[in-house]
């Protein structure tokens, strides 16, 4: 879905390439009064302010807006840590607020539903109950089953929760999702992933340190658990922790407080803490590598996420592909080009076990996005293991042409489809592919990609 006219106030490139994929036109200023201006010569369909614009001057230029009767819709980007402002800027006029720069999928839902208007199929991607927040595409069974679970822990004094599925399957988001429920968005939400640091800097990160605590520690230090405040804290993969913070979380968990490392001041615990693993922690126990009293005081009542293998969320593979073809950002030019999958492809998902789960089929997309000349993806593009060559199915002679993979190789097919599919005539071709006559004429070259001596001519010039 594409807008003519976007108006981006602020200095940060990194806001004017996240809304361009979005817009026939973006527009950039500073100043108060290039916005009065701008927004007055071009009549821009959505204003967005980056992340370095205060809350003070957004209530300004608010106002200006209304005194020249501008009625333009306006999106407001902060970071993950200013999450507990969101009301107070849809106060100030804002239509919403997206966290951090990467959230390209978040913009699209919401510019589609801007473009749009209300309809039916503004909910075809999620369960009823779902946050309105938090993107989890799905309305499986087993999906219905994770939402219901979700509302219930979320809704009760339960903290621990704990949050259990393979990698791939949205632990995060249903840890955005309680996060939400509980405590809406005015309070904060801290991630932290545990395989990502060694025990001792996972240590200094969760409980803080004070000055001379260890080498380096040249003052005092504010900790995650800390700071989440009473929002949430939420420990991914926490299978990888080592046991002696293992023992450490319990006691938080136990006596809800803590102390900073080289501490002896008993600091509160006022966050809801919310844990993920991707692996089994009862075999885990089992092994000796997880502590059995840390499991037992985690699982109250686990939520589970179902992957996509399993034959209660099959259903859902096929919606997530369309929700990811709709609002992929992957290809800016290819916006709204591609409408969906062939049959073939559709099965060709529907047959492959998905064991990266979610993430492994939103990549899939992206690639095939990226690769795809037509308006439907289909099978030779549709690239399921673009590292190790698959086995041929024979129901589908296509996929043969997926073994032996290289970008390379698939850019001289992908041309050769084009000219093949545009009977050679090479404007068509260029324009199928998406690029010029001169980049085209350059891939022929390159790949010596020669025009069949009996193909019958068109009667149109090439």
């Amino acid at each position: 879905m594409t807008v003519d006219k976007i108006l981006v106030v602020g200095k940060d490139p990194e806001a004017q390439h996240l809304v361009r994929p979005y817009a026939a036109q973006v527009y950039a200023a500073d100043e108060t009064e290039d916005v009065r201006h701008i927004a007055e010569r071009v009549e821009p369909d959505l204003i967005v302010f980056d992340a370095a614009i205060s809350p003070p001057r957004i209530e300004a230029i608010t106002q200006i807006l209304q005194d020249i009767n501008s009625d333009t819709p306006v999106i407001v980007i902060r970071s993950e840590q200013d999450k507990h402002h969101a009301e107070t800027l849809k106060e100030l006029g804002a239509l919403d607020v997206l966290f951090g720069y990467a959230d390209t999928e978040r913009l699209g839902v919401i510019l589609k539903r801007l473009t749009e208007g209300p309809t039916d199929s503004d909910d075809q991607y999620y369960v009823e109950d779902c946050p309105a927040a938090v993107s989890i595409v799905g309305k499986s069974r087993a999906m219905q089953d994770t939402i219901r679970m979700i509302r219930l822990v979320a809704n009760s004094a339960c903290n621990p929760i704990l949050i259990v599925g393979e990698t791939g399957t949205g632990k995060e988001l249903a840890a955005q999702a309680v996060h939400l429920i509980r405590h809406g968005s005015e309070r904060d939400f801290v991630a932290v992933n545990c395989a990502a640091l060694t025990a001792t800097l996972l240590e200094s990160e969760l409980f803080g340190h004070v000055k001379g605590a260890f080498t380096g520690a040249e003052r005092d230090k504010t900790g995650l658990l800390e700071a989440a405040g009473c929002g949430t804290i939420f420990l991914d993969e926490i299978s990888e922790m080592q046991p002696e913070l293992q023992a450490k979380l319990l006691r938080v968990l136990q006596e809800k407080t803590f102390r900073k490392v080289g501490g002896r001041e008993e600091i509160r615990c006022k966050a809801t803490i919310v844990v993920s693993s991707n692996r089994n922690l009862l075999k885990d126990v089992e092994a000796g590598t997880f502590r059995r009293d840390l499991y037992y005081r985690l699982s109250i009542c686990p939520i589970a996420l179902a992957p996509l293998r399993c034959h209660t969320r099959r259903e859902d593979i096929l919606l997530l592909a369309e929700f990811f073809i709709q609002n992929s950002a992957i290809c800016p030019e290819k916006k709204g080009r591609i409408k969906g999958l062939t049959k073939l492809a559709a099965e060709m998902l529907l047959r492959h076990p998905w064991p990266g789960n979610v993430r492994e089929l939103r990549n899939v997309i992206d690639r095939a996005i990226l690769l795809e000349a037509s308006d439907r993806i289909g099978t030779t593009t549709l690239i399921l293991n673009p590292d190790a060559p698959a086995a041929p199915s024979p129901t589908d002679a296509a996929a043969s042409a997926l073994n032996d993979f290289s970008l390379e190789k698939a850019e001289k097919e992908l041309v050769k489809k084009a000219m093949q599919e545009a009977g050679w005539q090479k404007t068509r071709a260029a324009s199928l592919l998406g690029i010029t006559r001169a980049t085209l004429y350059s891939k022929l070259k390159q790949y010596n990609i020669l025009e069949p001596a009996d193909t019958p001519h068109a009667a149109q010039p090439a």
